[in-house]
């Protein structure tokens, strides 16, 4: 019963040395494939920081709409898809008066989601 304990252990072990050495040989592959796809991707190496975004919702532009326009008034109801584009256009065109009094170059896009 020791001998078969024996012969089982040193071909566990035997195993092990080979699963070891796998380990090893996969490791020196993967870190020379990571070099070599890293040296060919040009966006990899950039480490560049991301783009700030800012967002601006109008939570209530018929409301505001409203407030601020007589005929708004009248076609809010009949007509509320057009009169938020309007309210988004006027938000946009006094962004853009104020930044340019500040002497501060913007972009600003409507995104529709």
């Amino acid at each position: 019963m020791a001998t078969f304990l024996l012969i089982l252990s040193l071909i566990l072990a035997l195993f092990s040395g080979v699963l070891c050495w796998q380990v090893l040989e996969q490791r020196k592959i993967m870190t020379r494939m990571m070099a070599e796809s890293g040296e060919n991707d040009p966006i990899s190496g950039m480490e560049k920081e991301p783009e700030l975004i800012l967002t601006l919702k109008v939570l209530n532009p018929i409301a505001v709409a409203k407030r601020e326009s007589r005929s708004a008034r009248i076609l809010a109801d009949k007509l509320p898809v057009m009169v938020r584009k309007m309210v988004y256009q006027g938000v946009m065109k006094e962004l853009e008066e104020e930044m340019s009094q500040r002497d501060i170059d913007v972009e600003i896009n409507i995104e529709y989601r």
